[in-house]
């Protein structure tokens, strides 16, 4: 996150709070299953694997999903080109839109995979070199390089390197405690948010313009 200004800060934040506030409701719609944090199922995959368990096919089914989100929008980004921000979030939103088209409609199962697929889309926002350069759905690294620069920062090295790393930690928190209060009491609707706020930072990541790095 330090090579890029802090304008592109706020939009790793917020794409971070958007991720957290999906994932509360996946978690919830699944129960005790992420789509977005993949360790995590891959962990209830082998585990219901070792087990015969039948949470390994759900488990399965999610990272699937997740894979294929980054797929596609690591495509649709080397399709768009500079405007690939821009791009990546039309593509989240999409899928978010359609998760909320079919939630209630159709097995459980059907809308999580779409809203893994979305958090999968999410992580192809930020790229470098073909590679995604800020994972905006999983933490530990982002928790790590918090940690470091924070001790860098204490032996004398830059003061708030540390800084962008706990904006995406917190901004992720934030949006899953939104998410977990949200959609117990409006449901579907929370999910139609979520698009509408994919939608809105695929309109801030284009008015950013379209280089990568400032």
């Amino acid at each position: 996150m330090t090579r890029y200004t802090k304008r592109f800060w706020i939009l790793g934040a917020a794409t971070a709070g958007l991720a957290g506030y999906v994932d509360a409701i996946g978690f919830l719609k699944v129960g005790g299953l992420f789509v977005s944090f993949m360790s995590g199922n891959s962990t209830r995959f082998a585990v219901g694997l070792a087990t015969a368990g039948p949470v390994a096919g759900i488990a399965a089914g999610l990272i699937g999903a997740f894979v294929g989100g980054v797929v596609a929008g690591t495509i649709v980004s080397a399709m768009a080109g500079v405007w690939r921000k821009p791009a990546a979030m039309i593509g989240v939103a999409i899928l978010l839109a359609g998760a909320a088209a079919v939630d209630a409609r159709v097995p459980v199962g059907v809308t999580t995979a779409l809203l893994a697929a979305a958090m999968g889309m999410a992580n192809t926002l930020f790229q470098h070199d073909g590679e995604v350069s800020v994972g905006v759905t999983y933490m530990t690294g982002a928790l790590v390089k918090f940690a470091q620069r924070l001790a860098m920062a204490m032996l004398g090295g830059p003061r708030w390197a540390w800084l962008p790393y706990l904006l995406l930690w917190g901004g992720l928190v934030a949006g899953a405690i939104v998410g977990a209060t949200v959609y117990p009491h409006v449901g579907t609707a929370a999910i139609s948010a979520a698009a509408g706020g994919a939608a809105l930072l695929a309109l801030y990541a284009a008015l950013l313009g379209p280089a990568e790095r400032r």
